[in-house]
């Protein structure tokens, strides 16, 4: 690609994990991750979205299930207490890595959510 030529700007990325049961999906990641469904959702294939991270969820489609996805987030040990008030099992507690401080949760259909923040 040429100087001259103008880059194509990405306006960012959302995955798309399959789910069996979408109301169980959106009572894992609506009622107990914080996340606010699209209104214009479907039984069949929605959007969830917390502040700027989105997930599409597909019912029976696109994918062969129990994905794993990360998320960035402000503060990993904060979310724990969220959650953990909330009743999400927590997979993974904030572990030190590298790359972050991260820590794992799984959703109803075996899809892995990695949250972290910066590494102490």
């Amino acid at each position: 690609m040429s100087d001259t030529q103008a880059r194509v700007r990405f306006e960012g990325s959302q995955p798309i994990l399959r789910v069996e049961n979408m109301q169980a999906s959106l009572h894992f990641y609506v009622e107990l991750l914080g996340f606010k469904n699209q209104p214009w959702g479907t039984d069949d294939f929605t959007s969830v979205n917390r502040d700027r991270a989105g997930i599409y969820l597909c019912r029976r489609g696109q994918g062969a299930g129990q994905a794993w996805i990360w998320i960035g987030v402000e503060d990993v040990e904060k979310l724990q207490e969220e959650y953990k008030a909330r009743g999400v099992k927590i997979r993974l507690p904030p572990t030190n890595y590298p790359w972050a401080l991260e820590m794992h949760v799984e959703d109803p259909d075996g899809n892995v959510i990695r949250f972290g923040s910066e590494p102490k």
